[in-house]
């Protein structure tokens, strides 16, 4: 099977989860902060994430609560989901790392 790409609301909602559980619209709150507000996830796709990072095992449910008459759950980020996560990240350096040296170059020859 084919190692599936991690899409960028994924890569955030990993993030988010990197250092504490958090409920769903935490979670929202936390990616928003994250992306600088150029990530919105509604609901909706936030659990769409959740359900496929879950069932990959990167995310896992930490606990339930009752607030204000309802239901929160809370994920956490498991320790493949951390390994994951950091593969990730190196890799979007490395590429960003190639785009700069590629500029860089560009630069110096005056093709600006």
């Amino acid at each position: 099977m084919t190692p599936r790409v991690m899409t960028e609301p994924a890569f955030l909602v990993l993030t988010a989860l990197a250092d504490q559980p958090r409920h769903g619209y935490g979670i929202v709150q936390e990616v928003e902060r994250l992306s600088g507000g150029r990530t919105l996830l509604k609901i909706g796709s936030l659990y769409g994430v959740l359900d496929r990072l879950t069932g990959d095992e990167l995310v896992a449910l930490d606990r339930e609560e009752v607030w204000q008459g309802r239901l929160r759950r809370y994920y956490r980020l498991t320790e493949s989901g951390a390994r994951a996560l950091e593969k990730e990240a190196a890799r979007l350096a490395e590429n960003a790392e190639h785009a700069r040296g590629r500029l860089r170059a560009r630069y110096a020859e005056g093709t600006a």
